[in-house]
């Protein structure tokens, strides 16, 4: 069974991060608590992903600010605002820019339970999606240059008349990389081929990759779309 990822809480209430700290101790959770949106983002790099009890109104960074941040610097953690009962309005315009769900303060223990389960959730997908990228991805990484060029053609929904032309190569050209792409991924049949190329996050943009027929691509080199 894995750990249960840490949960970070991010109030300018002392007596809420100690209640948060408690409530979820008690469940084996580990809380971090950081008492200021900058804080918080002072230490992300030293933290491991979890889900984020984010206050809505805080003295400095509020927690907008925040999710901007965390947004520019491409932080994917799952964030449950916390908000007083006249800051509804502004807790669903922040589940609206991407928090997974809102807590209205006080609530209830059973609450925050499920919300947290919520957030649990999505960093699971998350990691499940990650998992399944980077194995599309090593398994790319046998195409030469030029099949890997066809493959992205494909998964854009190119003919093979259109892939040549785009590619400078003639239609032969192209089943014959076909061919041997599916041959190399070992997959069954097309759909399958493609279903690979998607969960690596293809159709990429290949104007800035240099040419070669021979040039391997790694996975980390097709990018993080």
């Amino acid at each position: 069974m894995t750990e249960p990822y840490p949960i970070h809480v991010v109030d300018d209430d002392a007596g809420l991060r100690n209640s948060l700290r408690f409530m979820l101790g008690t469940c084996g959770r580990i809380v971090r608590s950081f008492e200021s949106g900058e804080a918080f983002l002072s230490h992300l790099d030293t933290l491991e992903p979890g889900p984020v009890l984010l206050d809505i109104k805080m003295n400095g960074m509020n927690g907008f600010q925040v999710m901007r941040e965390l947004a520019r610097q491409d932080r994917s953690l799952p964030i449950v605002i916390l908000t007083g009962h006249g800051d509804i309005p502004m807790a669903v315009r922040a589940m609206k820019a991407g928090a997974v769900d809102f807590l209205t303060k006080p609530f209830a223990r059973s609450d925050l339970l499920t919300v947290v389960e919520l957030a649990d959730e999505r960093l699971h997908q998350a990691d499940a999606q990650r998992k399944q990228r980077e194995n599309a991805r090593e398994r790319l990484a046998v195409l030469s240059q030029r099949e890997f060029q066809v493959l992205n053609e494909l998964a854009r929904g190119m003919p093979n008349k259109a892939i040549a032309g785009n590619l400078g190569i003639s239609p032969r050209t192209v089943e014959v990389h076909r061919a041997n792409l599916m041959r190399k991924l070992d997959a069954k049949d097309f759909p399958n081929a493609l279903r690979i190329a998607f969960a690596a996050g293809m159709p990429l943009d290949l104007n800035s990759m240099a040419s070669g027929e021979e040039q391997q691509v790694l996975p980390l080199e097709l990018g993080e779309g």
